[in-house]
């Protein structure tokens, strides 16, 4: 990201805005975390493996769009992403980010990147985007996919000099992937270009995987000791540990509650490789329903790979046994780096839910404080409207 005095401002307010986040989930369950939403299921390219796009659909209105996130809005939800298909085919695109950020939530988006330019990248920047992230499958295209490093990497450089958002490069690994030492490349690239870097495991059209062959297994710890976050649930957790090595996880998914995923018709499902469930119109979803799919078992759960999925379902872990995540997380870290050392967040974190005798009253008082703020801020916003 560039590295103006503006944009520095627009990540301290971002981060700002990822503690109040953070704080709002440790102090309710009863909001959504984060909502994916499809603008357009048409896609620009053809990815042999991909079952969420078509080559047809038209763009859902614009007033659609907008009463949806604002039913979103009103559920408190805290991240709302734009999906698709390619959510930049949607010729109305910055106006849905703009009102994403008018409900106070955070403004994502997930794209190929072949649409990206200087200039589109400068209108993500004034739309108020806050995160942008790209799937890179290979070095060279080949049948199965056009998202190369080749394609791609003079667009991640305008990445690099123009965007004022955080840029996130996803690569995948599995047993189908013929060149998996790309996704290194690809990784060690996004590093290089200041962009954080994930790796995910190639799953089927359901959702669930199977274990990384030996000959991979190397691959991904080598791209997960780029990861520099602490909080990168998908990196850090042992979901995907797990599922390298074809095991199931034991947890509890809270899609349909904490996690949303509404299609291009404007219902609510599980996610998307779990169309079908609830399925009820988001314009008919109630605060009733969040409360019953937050205890609903998903029998996908076990061998499940949607990793936003997962690291919604830790920030409810931590809600719920906050001492014990802590240190379980700060342990990792320094298992895998002896010289760790916890920057101020976690060391802040560590000592109000471990160190702190009065650890429960000090974590309410500063979720209020947040809050506080929040409210106050949104009623700003709105009132300069």
């Amino acid at each position: 990201m560039r590295s103006s005095s503006f944009g520095k401002l627009r990540s301290i307010d971002r981060r700002w805005r990822e503690v109040r986040l953070f704080a709002r989930a440790m102090e309710s369950k009863s909001h959504p975390i984060l909502a994916q939403i499809i603008p357009i299921r048409r896609c620009n390219l053809a990815c042999t493996y991909c079952n969420e796009y078509d080559s047809f659909s038209r763009p859902v209105p614009l007033e659609e769009m907008l009463n949806r996130i604002d039913r979103l809005g009103e559920f408190g939800t805290s991240i709302i992403t734009l999906s698709g298909g390619e959510p930049l085919l949607h010729p109305q695109c910055d106006e849905m980010i703009r009102r994403i950020r008018s409900t106070g939530a955070m403004a994502t988006i997930i794209t190929n990147g072949y649409l990206l330019t200087p200039g589109r990248i400068q209108a993500l920047n004034s739309a108020g985007l806050d995160y942008l992230q790209i799937s890179i499958d290979n070095v060279q295209p080949d049948e199965t996919s056009k998202k190369s490093l080749k394609v791609l990497d003079r667009k991640l450089e305008w990445l690099a000099e123009h965007a004022d958002f955080a840029v996130t490069i996803n690569t995948v690994l599995g047993a189908d992937v013929r060149h998996p030492e790309d996704a290194l490349t690809i990784a060690q690239r996004a590093r290089a270009l200041g962009f954080n870097s994930t790796v995910g495991i190639l799953h089927d059209g359901t959702g669930q995987t199977k274990p990384l062959p030996l000959t991979q297994i190397k691959t991904y710890e080598e791209i997960r000791k780029l990861e520099t976050s602490v909080f990168s649930f998908s990196h850090f957790d042992r979901f995907q540990t797990n599922l390298v090595q074809g095991l199931p996880n034991e947890w509890h998914c809270r899609a349909g509650s904490r996690f949303l995923y509404i299609c291009e018709d404007g219902l609510v499902h599980y996610c998307s490789q779990q169309r079908g469930y609830p399925g009820i119109p988001l314009a008919q979803y109630t605060t009733e329903d969040l409360n019953r799919e937050f205890d609903t078992k998903k029998p996908c759960a076990p061998h499940c790979s949607i990793s936003c999925v997962h690291q919604v379902a830790m920030l409810d872990e931590v809600r719920a046994h906050p001492r014990e995540m802590l240190t379980e997380l700060i342990a990792r870290k320094k298992n895998a780096d002896p010289t760790f050392e916890p920057p101020f967040l976690l060391k802040a974190a560590a000592w109000t839910f471990l160190d702190n005798p009065k650890a429960e009253a000090l974590g309410k008082a500063a979720a209020a404080l947040l809050r506080t703020k929040t409210d106050k801020e949104e009623l700003a916003n709105s009132s300069s409207q």
